[in-house]
């Protein structure tokens, strides 16, 4: 049993019961939610599911006090309640990891923790106290983290999946009887993953009230016994996941109107895309990109090539290099090696210069790296290409050009003048996607782009990428989900401690068992079975 290490709770003083009825809230005309419904009590663990914009993330703020709402009605242990703030809702012992993190960079791990309700005696902090429990408090993934993660450690310096679990422990720290989880395992790697499941599993023996969100269906049926469905701002059903199908879900969320899954479909539909890629490839005059021995402090001279019209993936457990590998193409790192554009020597030194070169770069934090997040959609689209519009800004054609690709993306928007911050996750990185379309990109580098984004807007963005294939742009993309590497990619160089491991190539031995294997450094079943090492491309393309 988990031991909370901030409050002396006890199991019976665990138990609690949280219902919400009708709750709605509405932003201008937009309305964020209609009619939500939720019911979760001690030792549960209830999904909350649905699209982008469909009112989770804002039902999740209302019963944590973040958000007010502008009616309908929560009970907490059969007692009305109304939480004007945060620290209302943590009184109560109701908290949640939202999915945008809300640690303070230049704070410490143990700083950030603590943050609000440090140990105290005698109105001091007890140092020692604090520095035990957050020691106790990160043994909790012990063997899932590198020696980066310590109580001393300035959150700056966090590679994103441990920020994840700072923010996680924080929420954890104050000893909760309800925890919202909203999108907590989008930044996490696979053993990660597992060992938050595990905890899951624990604290809900324990007698923890637990609210899942995530886009990963998967996740959903391993951890949650039921799940709340939400449409357009209403709770339309909820299922017994141990008698209900993926597809029921599915259905669920998008409505009677669309058969199956949209991302399974999107996917089949990359797949035959990707069984031609190797003719194409053949086809090719030239290599859109190649980098040889290309090193940085976390890679370690890695081999690849991308020619144009082709989708190559980089696969294997977060922080092994995919991200450095990335920033290093489009200038934003120093790096050893060589890089050729089109069989032309470059050394970028800056991502301004990769711009001018026709490179795109798509972050895997949106908000801290790919929006500005108090300005305006209009003004996010266009970041990268106001300088084509001229001195004097020709505004009519920048919101017509913009217009065109949010209608082309289907943003689901008040207007191109609202604020980039009152979008859904989803949409919000349509628009850092579409910002590089106005500026027709001849290789896009993708770090993770469909991270906590629901089922609809992944499929709108695998149709996006296919039409950039098509068009003739060449596409670098990392992607933490294995479903996407399988289906979207020509082939994936899997990386293991910054060194491509193996090349796995679609319609020869681009397989999930090949694909995990290779990520852990384990013995692939080809290998076992006395087929060798898994296939190199051909020599054109590696």
């Amino acid at each position: 049993m988990v031991q909370r290490l901030s409050l002396p709770l006890t199991r019976a003083t665990m138990q609690v019961s949280l219902s919400a009825t009708n709750v709605s809230k509405r932003y201008g005309g937009v309305v964020a939610l209609a009619d939500g419904t939720l019911d979760v009590h001690s030792g549960d663990v209830v999904a909350l599911v649905g699209a982008n914009g469909s009112g989770k993330s804002t039902l999740s703020k209302i019963l944590t006090g973040v958000v007010a709402p502008d009616a309908g009605q929560i009970l907490l242990d059969g007692k009305p309640v109304s939480f004007n703030s945060p620290h209302a809702a943590r009184a109560h012992g109701l908290t949640a990891v939202y999915q945008e993190l809300s640690l303070i960079p230049d704070l410490t791990v143990e700083e950030n923790i603590w943050l609000t309700h440090e140990p105290l005696r005698a109105g001091f902090v007890q140092r020692g106290v604090a520095r035990a429990r957050t020691a106790a408090l990160l043994d909790l993934f012990k063997g899932t983290v590198g020696a980066s993660l310590h109580p001393d450690a300035p959150i700056r310096d966090l590679p994103p999946d441990e920020k994840q679990i700072v923010e996680i422990l924080k929420a954890w720290s104050i000893g909760p009887r309800l925890l919202i989880l909203d999108e907590a395992t989008a930044s996490l790697d696979s053993r990660q993953v597992g060992r938050l499941f595990a905890l899951v599993d624990e604290w809900k023996r324990d007698g923890l009230a637990i609210v899942f969100v995530s886009h990963r269906m998967e996740e959903i049926f391993r951890v949650a016994d039921r799940a709340v469905v939400l449409r357009n701002g209403h709770s339309v059903g909820t299922l017994q996941l141990a008698e209900a199908t993926e597809r029921d879900v599915v259905n669920l969320m998008i409505g009677d109107s669309v058969a199956g899954t949209a991302v399974g479909a999107a996917l089949s539909s990359a797949a035959e895309e990707a069984a031609s890629a190797q003719a194409r490839a053949a086809r090719a005059t030239g290599i859109r990109l190649r980098a040889q021995q290309l090193t940085t402090a976390t890679v370690r001279g890695v081999d690849l090539a991308v020619h144009d019209g082709e989708l190559v993936g980089l696969g294997g457990l977060r922080g092994q290099g995919q991200e450095d590998l990335l920033l290093a193409i489009y200038g934003a790192l120093p790096f050893g090696g060589s890089l050729t554009l089109s069989g032309q020597p470059v050394r970028f030194r800056h991502p301004q210069e990769a711009m001018r070169q026709g490179i795109a770069y798509v972050p895997g934090e949106r908000n801290a790296q790919g929006l500005l997040s108090i300005r305006s959609i209009l003004e996010n689209m266009q970041l990268p290409s106001w300088s084509k519009y001229g001195l004097i800004l020709r505004m009519a054609a920048a919101r017509r050009n913009a217009g065109d690709v949010a209608n082309d993306l289907r943003l689901v928007m008040a207007g191109l003048d609202a604020p980039v911050s009152s979008l859904s996750g989803g949409n919000a990185q349509k628009v850092v996607i579409g910002k590089w379309l106005l500026r027709a990109p001849q290789l896009l580098l993708l770090n993770d782009p469909t991270k906590g984004v629901d089922v609809g807007a992944k499929a709108e963005i695998y149709k996006l990428l296919a039409e950039l294939r098509r068009a003739g742009a060449a596409i670098l993309f990392y992607s933490s989900d294995d479903e996407e590497l399988l289906g979207l990619c020509d082939r994936v160089h899997v990386l293991h401690d910054g060194r491509v491991r193996t090349t796995l190539v679609a319609g020869d031995n681009l397989t999930r068992a090949n694909l995990i294997a290779a990520s852990v450094a384990a013995e692939s079943p080809a290998q076992s079975a006395g087929a060798g090492h898994a296939a190199s491309p051909p020599a054109e393309a590696a």
